[in-house]
């Protein structure tokens, strides 16, 4: 993980079409003050508010701030978000929150990393610097939780899995196929890139505290929850051999095991008094059987889709080519 260095807007390259997306439910405090913030420090991005049906004054704020607002109907951030991967053509993308958390001063050193690194995402992670407030004690824990989860299951090295500061490039948005609804969106968008072998980035940001009369839209438990299936759900699609490999071993030894007392009772008695037991040990056997062999199977698929994927990508390229 690199710090993120002190780069401005003309250390970018001239020629690079950058769009900032900030998606917003209710957040009229702060809105303004950031998009003139995202102005000030990158002020040839195309800024777009993604305003998720607020009932204050987001809207008319971003606005008259100088921000293309564009109403997202579908409640939830996952919607959002894919309401603007699918609207949004750009060079570079740069998601961050309306709440005036995450300092648009890193932004130019967020994008930057990624031309040098050729990264297909940059995460701007906060657990080094942040303010006292700024991650209750229940969103620090699970944030560790997670990265632990994803680190271990999917080879991982990312460490704030959460963090909602990102620079992402056109062909990050156009390999992605996102499923998401809510706040379990940046948990989808890390698992992506990993399962697609797609590069990853971190660069340490500032984050901080929200400001006073400004209420966070995470809820720790529910989304906690949410987080947790959709790490379960991306496991078993996109890592089938590994998953269903697992249910295979745990069948076939819990099998050996129940199997073990028919066995002792016809080595002991020439008859099975466990008949119960031994027709759940045939069960959990057979069971481990076809767990390992569609396993294989899905394995193959994915692989297949995969190969599709890297063709679509080649030619995605090949037409940017042309284009320019």
């Amino acid at each position: 993980m690199q710090t993120s260095p002190t780069v401005t807007a003309a250390d970018l390259p001239d020629h690079l079409s950058i769009a900032v997306l900030l998606p917003c439910y209710n957040e009229e405090l702060t809105i303004g003050k950031v998009v003139r913030e995202f102005r000030q420090h990158l002020p040839t991005a195309a800024i777009y508010v993604f305003d998720n049906n607020s009932k204050d004054r987001t809207a008319e704020i971003a606005r008259t701030a100088g921000a293309h607002v564009v109403p997202s109907r579908i409640q939830g951030k996952g919607n959002v978000v894919r309401h603007m991967f699918e609207t949004v053509d750009a060079d570079i993308y740069v998601m961050a929150d309306g709440d005036d958390t995450y300092p648009p001063e890193f932004a130019p050193g967020l994008i930057r990393e990624q031309l040098d690194s050729g990264a297909d995402m940059v995460v701007g992670t906060r657990l080094t610097h942040h303010h006292d407030q700024a991650f209750p004690v229940f969103h620090g824990f699970g944030n560790k939780l997670i990265s632990g989860l994803i680190a271990m299951m999917f080879s991982s090295s990312v460490t704030d899995v959460l963090s909602g500061y990102r620079v992402f490039s056109r062909n990050f948005i156009r390999s992605v196929y996102l499923e998401a609804s809510g706040f379990e969106i940046e948990t989808e968008l890390t698992l992506q890139a990993l399962v697609k072998n797609l590069t990853i980035r971190e660069i340490t940001v500032r984050y901080d505290n929200r400001p006073e009369g400004s209420d966070s839209k995470l809820d720790t438990f529910s989304d906690g929850a949410r987080i947790l299936r959709a790490i379960f759900m991306l496991f078993k699609e996109y890592k089938p051999f590994v998953f269903f490999t697992t249910i295979s071993v745990i069948c076939f030894i819990a099998g050996l095991i129940v199997g073990w007392f028919p066995i002792k009772d016809y080595i002991e008695t020439n008859y099975v008094s466990h008949v119960p037991l031994a027709l759940l040990a045939a069960s959990l056997e057979i069971l481990a059987v076809l767990c390992f062999g569609i396993g294989l199977i899905l394995n193959s698929i994915i692989r297949s889709r995969f190969e599709t994927l890297d063709t679509m990508k080649k030619l995605f390229r090949h037409i940017d080519k042309l284009k320019r």
